[in-house]
């Protein structure tokens, strides 16, 4: 959902050497775009099952079983972890730091905006801190830690990814604090991705990208061809507006098909 953080052009591949915060910048690469393409259409996929099981069109444990839930929660994954490509992709010419704040700024107001429309329609589960919430705090640590070895945002990565297993407390249960992902009994929500486990696959992200690097894979890498994946890239490259206004639109072709079909 969150494309290269940089709207730089194409250009020479950096040094397979080169740190990831410094040197030529990497051409953009399709195969990411490809990757968040399908893991946004799978959200409308998602959201389409979720829907019809909402409109009582499908039995509702459809929606709540658990192989569908974990796929959702593979599909956050996927986000997650590409936030992290990306950074490391985008920061290889230098970091631009007024296009990532520009970015990181529109992706808390969408954030935001998502709080507000979600705690008006569904007051009890509103989404207090979504995919976009965690993508945003990600982001940001994400920067933090760019200069880091490698090896080092792979360690933080996993504690980080492991710490939101193994510990929490009914301190962290109220939802100013249940965002951390240490709450005992978090507060429901319709989409709760909280900084523990999910920022570790963000920095895991990075630290694999930074190895890709600096093995030449990334240079390797070659441009896809075909009309699914350039449809593909595309959508990946539109993920954040798709996932804006993918609901709105479903809901709003299925419930008038809903109340028609009944």
């Amino acid at each position: 959902m969150w494309s290269n953080m940089s709207d730089r052009p194409h250009g020479r591949a950096a040094d397979r050497a080169a740190p990831a915060v410094s040197g030529a910048a990497i051409p953009r690469l399709d195969i990411v775009d490809v990757v968040r393409g399908l893991a946004i259409a799978g959200v409308v996929l998602f959201h389409i099952v979720w829907d019809l099981s909402f409109l009582a069109v499908i039995p509702p444990w459809v929606a709540s079983h658990p192989l569908w839930l974990l796929f959702g929660r593979l599909l956050a994954g996927t986000f997650m972890a590409l936030v992290g490509v990306s950074l490391v992709l985008a920061a290889a010419g230098g970091l631009r730091r007024k296009a990532f704040v520009r970015r990181l700024g529109i992706l808390v107001i969408a954030a935001l905006a998502i709080t507000v429309v979600t705690r008006v329609a569904f007051p009890q589960t509103f989404v207090y801190f979504g995919i976009l919430h965690s993508i945003a705090v990600a982001s940001v640590i994400g920067v933090v830690v760019l200069r880091l070895p490698a090896p080092v945002i792979a360690v933080l990565g996993l504690a980080v990814y492991g710490l939101g297993f193994v510990w929490t407390s009914e301190a962290f249960d109220p939802r100013w604090l249940a965002w951390t992902g240490f709450a005992a009994s978090p507060p429901p929500s319709n989409d709760l991705v909280p900084v523990f486990p999910w920022a570790g696959l963000t920095l895991l992200g990075m630290a694999g990208t930074r190895l890709a690097i600096a093995r030449g894979w990334v240079h390797r890498a070659r441009p896809l061809t075909g009309g699914l994946a350039r449809s593909l890239a595309w959508m990946g490259r539109y993920s954040l507006p798709i996932y804006l206004i993918h609901q709105p639109v479903l809901l709003g072709v299925l419930i008038p098909l809903v109340q028609l079909v009944r």
